[in-house]
């Protein structure tokens, strides 16, 4: 017979066991064991090992739940959908899929207006190896919200939230399975209603709906759909959308059908969701497109990033473009929300200059326009945007803010026609302010054959001629030494007390570009409205200046990553050096003097030092 101290036990393992069995029912269960001892004191072994038991039930709840939360990144969710990342285990499983789906379903219904009664979702996803299994999951979850779903297959960003405004689809709804440029283990959530994308808060509510529902789910095992959602072929609809507006523009004197005859366009999908753009717009409208790469999907993405900002996709369309003497290359980032060019001369585009080709284009439609980018941008830029007579607000990086931003100048009276962040992102005022890669094309194309019509025989990159670019730029990483859990209140700590050192004079030459709510730089608007941006990250930019001329010759910018526990630093220069002596001075009368390098990995910053030396 077992000792009363021996039965009056038990153990953590058998605690986690009966939970993870029956979670509801675990502690009824637990007191129900009886030892066979006589000494055993009821009453007392109960109270303590209730205590165990409700101490490892808000333990496991408490860490399901966080699962769940840490898949916010922002705007979107993303996760590890496979093994195969060193040191990162599956995180975007299909339960955990199905219980944000699920949750989106619930918050649209319970947030849009809807006068058929029943919410209608669509799905669209990128070619990755992930996106069947997981788009069940979706499925299944929209199932458990009482949605109807319609099944887009491979899709684009834009393409889902043009679906639910192009006729006769018009869904109250949208998600695009993705995870943009980020390996092929990678998978993600974005999502759409009528009004646009969602914003950090409103992902983060229905992530914490998500997470209680997965948290106090018995099984994590995600369930089978019970009835298939309907296949629409909504790719062919958004190719037409685009062809028409490409005809109607250009008005062709003598093919009105074919308007790009006597072009060769190059284009690089980088085996993503990108190929359609050839054969379904550009073919059709009388392009060559011989020499185009990677238009087929393949989720492996085997030849290269699918990523304009990829020095590889760059460097093999700038070579197709020089060996096909191709009038315009084209590449896009996986899920087409983002795009990139090179002009004829096999000049790349992206960046501050693909910001700079379309506040060009931009500015002759609308002059005087405000043109928001992001506070990464360059001095240059800011003199190219104001020299045609617009005006530069630097915002927040994070391309929802940036967006959100040109949203909240229109509202406020103050015209913005584009919205452009320097990762490519880019939306303009006329396409319902939508971050749309194939769009910004669509708006090169046009002003390239009007160059043409009008008798020019200069590429596109002629008009960029005249862009400022810095002689040094440079961006650095410094990871947080934490739990994960503790990142991001450890990188509001250091980045908090980066502005708090700035500000009390203690970095000589070195000044906060103030601007409202912000935190940029000079001849941006003001926020003097009452309803500021919610602050998904932070971060601040300081303009330095040269000791004796007393003049700006670069800046530092410091931002929370939103994707990773990490804080990233950003620095442009017109002076030789100017970078080193930057950084120097921020890792030795910053890092180390306020002590915030103890909890930092400044590895990065310091191999930086040491190899421009």
């Amino acid at each position: 017979m077992a000792s009363s101290k021996t039965s009056s036990l038990v153990s953590s393992k058998t605690v986690v066991s009966l939970f993870l069995s029956s979670p509801r029912t675990v502690k009824s269960s637990f007191l129900s064991f009886t030892p066979a001892s006589p000494s055993f004191k009821p009453l007392r072994t109960r109270s303590s090992n209730a205590t165990k038991i409700d101490e490892v039930t808000n333990n496991i709840l408490d860490e399901d739940m966080d699962q769940i939360r840490r898949l916010q990144n922002g705007s979107d969710v993303r996760g590890v959908a496979l093994e195969g990342e060193k040191g990162r285990t599956v995180t975007l499983t299909p339960a955990a899929v199905e219980a944000i789906a699920e949750s989106f379903g619930e918050w649209v219904a319970a947030t849009e207006s809807n006068v058929n009664g029943v919410i209608r979702v669509s799905l669209g996803r990128d070619p990755r190896v992930s996106g069947g299994k997981l788009s069940t999951a979706v499925f299944a979850g929209l199932a458990r919200a009482g949605c109807l779903a319609f099944d887009m297959g491979l899709a684009t960003t834009p393409a889902c939230f043009m679906s639910t405004l192009l006729p006769p689809f018009e869904y109250d709804a949208s998600i695009m399975m993705t995870a943009s440029h980020l390996p092929y283990t990678r998978n993600g959530l974005k999502f759409f209603t009528k009004r646009g994308g969602l914003t950090s808060p409103e992902v983060e509510k229905i992530c914490d709906l998500a997470a209680r529902k997965y948290a106090n789910r018995q099984t994590k095992v995600s369930t089978l759909i019970r009835t298939r959602p309907q296949q629409v072929d909504f790719m062919s609809a958004y190719s037409k959308h685009l062809r028409e507006i490409i005809k109607e523009r250009i008005n062709h004197p003598e093919h009105y059908d074919t308007p790009l005859k006597g072009f060769q366009i190059v284009v690089n999908a980088g085996n993503g969701s990108g190929g359609f753009f050839t054969w379904d717009v550009l073919d059709k409208l009388g392009a060559d497109t011989f020499g185009s790469l990677y238009l087929n999907p393949d989720g492996m993405f085997p030849n290269h990033i699918p990523n304009p900002e990829d020095k590889t996709a760059m460097s093999r369309t700038r070579a197709a473009v020089l060996e096909n003497s191709a009038d315009l290359g084209v590449v896009f980032d996986t899920d087409v929300d983002r795009s990139g060019v090179v002009d004829n001369k096999g000049n790349p585009i992206n960046g501050d200059k693909l910001i700079a080709l379309m506040s060009a284009i931009v500015l002759k439609e609308h002059p005087g326009s405000t043109i928001v980018t992001d506070a990464r941008t360059s001095m240059g830029l800011t003199r190219f945007i104001t020299e045609r007579g617009g005006r530069h607000c630097l915002y927040r990086v994070g391309y929802r803010n940036v967006i959100d931003k040109g949203v909240e100048l229109n509202k406020d009276g103050i015209e913005s026609h584009l919205m452009m962040e320097t990762s490519g992102h880019g939306a303009v005022k006329e396409n319902h302010f939508l971050d749309d890669g194939a769009y910004m094309v669509v708006k090169i194309i046009i002003e390239m054959v009007r160059m043409r019509l009008a008798g020019s025989k200069e590429g596109i990159g002629s008009l960029i001629e005249d862009l400022e670019e810095p002689l040094e730029s440079a961006e650095l990483r410094m990871n947080i030494l934490s739990e994960p859990r503790d990142a991001k209140a450890k990188g509001i700590e250091a980045i908090e007390t980066f502005r708090q050192y700035i500000e009390e004079g203690k970095l000589e030459g070195w000044e906060l570009d103030s601007c409202g709510e912000c935190w940029v730089s000079e001849g941006c608007l003001v926020d003097s409205n009452d309803h500021p941006s919610a602050i998904d990250a932070h971060m601040y930019r300081a303009k330095v200046m040269d000791k004796k001329s007393g003049e700006e010759y670069g800046w530092v910018h410091m931002r929370q990553s939103i994707h990773n526990p990490n804080i990233a630093l950003n620095m442009q220069s017109v002076l030789p050096g100017g970078c080193l002596s930057m950084t120097s001075l921020f890792r030795d009368r910053f890092l180390e003097a306020t002590g915030v390098a103890r909890f930092l990995d400044i590895s990065d910053i310091d191999n930086y030092i040491g190899s421009q030396s």
